[in-house]
């Protein structure tokens, strides 16, 4: 009975979703045709029509690109807009000072004439220093903070992942892996669309991608309902830029860098716009090489006393990616387009870890000795294709958006794992053995998303959606052994994992206001997941099933004109990563064995947030998350084998306040300085087995970039990073800082950058930690290779007339939990 109710919801819940999907769909007949004229002539000091001149209609209030056109051969122009409320006309050409217009008011159906704009040429000086946009211009609203990026120093020479390091609040660890306000767990997005890669293909990803490409970057610490639930920490959304050159547009680089190893990386970005179809395309390529350096010391305590291991280690990794991104927007007319986004990627990866064991055995002088030497290769490609809808459905900025997105990911990897055993310097009677793995992974992801936005006037907002996602994996590992020079034997943790989830989401969001310093937004999200793990080998089936609400509530107190204040709270799910939930085991060496937990369950986490906001510029914020059921690595030790075990577990609560101060500072009008302190207070509390862990610990991050604009087209990037002592769960991180320099020179009006950046300086940047809990007492060291020497060169090219690029947004973010 309880199946057949089962069965019979889900049906009833798949038909509810797909008629109110194809019900919002159907809306987007009810476009209106109204439109305004904006019109005049732009003509030289002498009196002559200017030709091929960009006039581009703004927004007065956060500058957006409205729409715009070029003027023609006697320099007239025409724009019209389906819009309304308050604008700005800005017309620029090569050789004359841009013309900014006063605000004025565009209603549909109106006629605007600005008569004759006359543009006065450029004057230089010379000798004298420009300076313009060293520091980035930070927007704070409600609901999220914007970093413009676009025509900074910042975006200068440095990658990606460089600016996201250093937007507040975010700080990136050595492996890539985005923390927001000292917690994990953060999706990111790439113009308005979820990334759907592995932590590891996010950071190559964002190390190829050239930081001018970027036109902002949003950080939102407490999202709306409109966001998926999914990322307990937040999200970061990367906005790339909408160049305005009608014909083609984009830039080349190349470089490499150095740190041990040499890595090269490359390429190309390009648009095309022509009529009602406006194509762009990326292509990059990039090396990631590096070495890491370990020594590990772990204590066992025997009967006969104290085991000691003292373990010395290198793993040298490169990956080789190439990543390709196309789409191909048409516009139907003035109101609505459709488009469709193309990814591929490729990635090539090699490790060789050798490591050298020496162990003491209490109540004896004999001191064995190992010696492993793990070498792997692997292999993804990864295709992704999404097909999106925008509407515009009246003047006041009713919108429809719609995404259907198909991911497919393969994986293959193989590893063979050689160890040597010998006693004392009896090296010539080493005995031997062997582990080989093979590994390949298959995903699918399909999903639909649909959004629609109804302003009533007056600041009043309505937003509601739909989302539905469903995923399958099968991931199969084999394992096996040999000892000395035998065959290759089964081994029994060999095993095959089968996952299928599906999770149907509606949302619901209201904006308004309740007096005219006092505004609010309320929403609320559902989502039902049905979610299946299936271990082939052990013949076991784990399910789950449940339905959730995500509360979000936003309210914006505008005290004075210098003075705001900012109260949000959400309730935010992290699903586990695919991969953690197959119940494999992975030999790293004789000693440490990594495992899956296919009992993991989803983290929850409850968060508040105080934001005070001075003059635009000046943040103090205040929050509290509490995660319930917190994933966290944990390490278990087993005294008999004398074995290390780690894997992801369920704590039963941790609890993080935050504080964080944005205070940026002009020393002179060409060096400004964007400065970050954040306290950190963490609690884990939880059983692990028989042993209780309750610790807390309060830890700081300080951050200070500074922005130098010199003489003769050159720039100066310094960043200093400093963290305290850090407490993740079992273990207690030591502190540790380091500086990054980059040195900018620009050629061909800013058209050509060469960019020389160093990180790590002073070879600071080691990362000491111990374990000591329960019967574990470990400690390790490690050094990757960040100090090293970057070199960029990039081109950029632009010809053509003004146009616009929608945004849309996307519709997942399943793929962020592949790993």
């Amino acid at each position: 009975m309880k199946n057949i109710q089962k069965t019979t919801t889900m049906k009833l819940s798949t038909q509810i979703f797909t008629a109110f999907f194809f019900f919002l769909l159907g809306m987007s007949n009810l476009a209106a045709k109204e439109v305004m004229q904006i019109r005049g002539q732009i003509k030289d000091q002498n009196g002559a029509g200017l030709p091929f001149a960009n006039v581009a209609l703004l927004e007065s209030v956060n500058g957006a690109m409205i729409t715009g056109t070029v003027s023609d051969d006697n320099g007239q122009f025409k724009i019209e807009s389906v819009k309304s409320g308050k604008a700005q006309l800005v017309i620029s050409s090569i050789g004359f000072e841009t013309y900014k217009s006063e605000e004025f008011e565009i209603k549909p159906g109106a006629m605007k004439d600005f008569g004759a704009i006359t543009l006065q040429e450029e004057m230089a000086a010379l000798g004298e220093v420009t300076v313009k946009a060293t520091r980035p211009e930070v927007i704070i609203e409600a609901d999220k903070t914007t970093i413009n990026v676009e025509g900074t120093v910042m975006a200068e020479g440095n990658t990606a992942l460089d600016v996201i390091g250093r937007s507040p609040g975010v700080y990136v660890d050595q492996d890539g892996k985005i923390n927001l306000n000292g917690r994990s767990g953060v999706t990111v997005m790439i113009n308005d669309r979820q990334t759907y890669m592995s932590a590891d293909d996010l950071a190559n990803f964002l190390r190829a991608m050239p930081a001018d490409n970027i036109k902002s970057i949003e950080i939102i610490n407490n999202p709306t309902s409109r966001f998926d639930a999914e990322g307990a920490a937040g999200v970061i959304n990367i906005k790339l830029n909408k160049n305005n050159m009608d014909g083609v547009f984009g830039n080349v680089q190349a470089g490499g860098q150095y740190n041990g190893q040499y890595a090269p990386f490359g390429g190309v970005t390009l648009n095309v716009k022509k009529g009602k179809w406006t194509n762009n395309a990326s292509l990059n390529y990039n090396e990631y090489a590096v070495y890491n350096d370990l020594e590990i010391n772990r204590n066992f305590q025997l009967e006969e006393g104290v085991s000691r291991f003292e373990q010395i280690g290198r793993i040298t990794t490169r990956n080789k990616n190439l990543f390709f991104n196309g789409g191909s927007d048409y516009e139907i007319n003035k109101n609505h387009s459709v488009g469709i986004n193309l990814q591929a990627s490729k990635s090539e990866s090699s490790d060789n870890n050798n490591s050298s064991t020496l162990v003491d055995n209490p109540g004896t002088s004999d001191r064995d000795n190992i010696f492993s030497f793990n070498e792997s290769i692997g292999n993804r490609d990864r295709i992704f294709g999404n097909l999106h809808y925008l509407g515009l459905l009246d003047t006041l900025g009713t919108k429809l958006t719609a995404d259907i997105d198909y991911t497919k990911m393969w994986a293959k990897g193989n590893s063979l794992l050689n160890n040597s055993y010998w006693v004392n310097d009896q090296e010539d009677q080493a005995t031997r053995d062997r582990i080989l793995n093979l590994n390949e992974m298959d995903y699918n992801i399909f999903t639909a998303k649909v959004d629609f936005t109804k302003p009533f006037g007056k600041g009043r907002v309505l937003e509601t959606g739909l989302k539905g996602s469903w995923v399958k994996s099968d991931n199969d590992l084999d394992l096996s052994r040999s000892i000395e020079e035998q065959p290759f034997m089964p081994d029994p943790n060999s095993n095959q994992f089968i996952y299928e989830e599906n999770v149907l989401a509606a949302y619901a969001s209201y904006k308004s206001k309740f007096s005219d310093k006092v505004s609010f937004q309320g929403g609320l999200r559902a989502e039902y997941s049905d979610i299946t793990g299936t271990s082939v080998t052990l013949n076991q089936v784990n399910k789950q099933e449940y339905l959730n609400l995500f509360p979000s509530v936003f309210i914006q107190h505008q005290v004075s004109k210098n003075y705001q204040i900012i109260y949000n709270a959400n309730r935010r799910i992290t699903r586990p990563n695919y991969r953690l939930l197959n119940p494999f085991v992975y030999y790293i060496d004789p000693l440490t064995t990594e495992e899956g937990n296919p009992n993991l369950k989803p983290q929850y986490a409850h968060n508040l947030e105080m934001n005070h906001v001075i003059k635009g510029s000046y943040q103090f914020s205040l929050g509290y998350s509490q995660t319930n059921d917190a994933f966290q690595q944990i390490f278990e030790q087993d005294e008999e084998s004398r074995t290390t075990t780690t894997y992801t577990t369920n704590l039963d609560k941790s609890q993080n306040i935050n504080f964080k101060a944005m205070i940026p500072v002009e020393i002179r009008p060409w060096w400004t300085t964007s400065n970050m302190l954040q306290v950190n207070y963490n609690k884990w509390n939880s059983m692990i087995g028989e042993a209780l862990l309750d610790v807390e610990q309060t830890s700081y991050m300080l951050r200070s970039q500074h922005n130098i604009t010199l003489p003769e087209g050159f720039k100066l990037e310094v960043v200093g990073m400093y963290l305290g002592p850090q407490l993740y769960g079992q273990a207690m991180l030591k502190s540790f800082g380091w500086v990054d320099a980059g040195v900018t020179k620009s050629f061909k009006k800013d058209k050509l950058t060469l960019t020389v950046n160093g990180t790590d300086l002073f070879r600071t940047q080691v990362i000491r930690a111990n374990v000591q809990f329960d019967k574990i007492d470990t400690s390790f060291r490690q050094y990757r290779s960040n100090q090293g020497v970057r070199l960029t060169l990039r081109y950029k090219f632009a010809q053509g007339e003004s146009f616009r690029i929608s945004n849309r947004s996307g519709s997942t973010e399943e793929r962020n939990r592949l790993d």
